[in-house]
């Protein structure tokens, strides 16, 4: 029925209609504090390789620094740094290598900087450049190709998709988005890529709820469900089957909020808020444990070190 997925329970000669939000059952799990990174920052990007979390880019110092954590071990170590700082870029990990894709250098300059980090020899490498400089945008990994989404060009647009071939280091344009916005996050699920809220001309007072999903086969977009809480300034990942959305900002102030999305019935339902509200931070799984870490505790260029980690109940 449209988008959004109905059910009809008939009582009597009575007909009732419950609307999706209402139908998913809140995500369980409980939040425990983590050692904290070793270089406060936001505007990071974040992603799990080899069962272990890099943190890298960020505002100030810490730009250029690369952050490994060892979950078994509960501990932080620095890693060769970025060949150049970078804040708001985006992450992505594929066949064991971690990809950096993007962001502002030079204030706030977008880049289309590729560099790809391989955990096994410490060494970055530059790979081919994207097709339109991005900063504040996000990025996922789908079959095997990795697509970077929206964020702000130097043009102000904000809509631009293109996926990146590893074997042949080449990038190419997609169908664009429909809705423009930067501080998105983006999530592969079920054979899409979802582009989940964030923001239009990099103002946090103007913050969106779109969730837009795209079929690469059909080279094409479709609406979603609304992100319940509008915001800007997420973090995203896959967890236990749903998209597992977390904190944010907004004019009034940072977001512990976590909202989780099944894509199966197009639905949305609340998970345990974080201990700590913040913006800017960066997601990553580490099997079965869901990471927060990093962001800033209030709007704009704060920054922290906070690790948090989301455990299945």
């Amino acid at each position: 029925m449209g988008r959004r997925l109905l059910r009809m329970l008939v009582a009597g000669s009575l007909l009732f209609v419950l609307p999706a939000a209402l139908l998913a059952a809140p995500l369980a799990g409980r939040w425990e504090r983590r050692a904290p990174m070793r270089v406060s920052r936001s505007e990071v990007a974040a992603a799990a390789v080899g069962g272990r979390m890099y943190v890298v880019g960020g505002f100030g110092s810490g730009g250029a620094v690369l952050e490994e954590y060892d979950p078994g071990a509960d501990a932080w170590r620095e890693r060769a740094a970025l060949p150049a700082p970078v804040h708001h870029p985006a992450a992505a990990s594929l066949d064991g290598v971690l990809y950096v894709l993007g962001g502002y250098r030079n204030g706030w300059t977008p880049v289309a900087d590729v560099f790809a980090y391989d955990p096994r020899s410490d060494r970055w490498t530059r790979r081919a450049s994207m097709t339109t400089p991005h900063g504040a945008l996000a990025a996922a990994v789908l079959n095997g190709r990795i697509y970077a989404v929206g964020g702000i060009a130097p043009d102000g647009g904000s809509r631009a998709l293109e996926v990146y071939d590893p074997q042949a280091d080449r990038w190419e344009a997609r169908a664009p988005l429909p809705t423009g916005r930067d501080h998105l996050a983006a999530v592969a699920a079920a054979g899409r890529l979802y582009a989940i809220g964030g923001r239009i001309g990099g103002s946090y007072a103007r913050n969106l709820p779109v969730v837009e999903a795209y079929d690469p086969a059909a080279d094409r977009w479709e609406r979603r469900a609304d992100l319940p809480t509008p915001r800007s300034g997420i973090a995203a990942a896959l967890w236990q089957g749903r998209i597992v959305v977390m904190g944010g900002e907004a004019p009034a102030g940072t977001f512990a909020t976590v909202e989780a999305y099944d894509p199966a019935t197009d639905s949305w339902a609340p998970g345990p808020p974080m201990p700590t509200a913040r913006h800017g931070l960066g997601a990553a799984v580490l099997d079965p444990d869901l990471y927060a870490v990093a962001g800033g505790t209030t709007p704009g260029g704060s920054r922290s070190g906070i690790t948090e980690v989301l455990l299945p109940q």
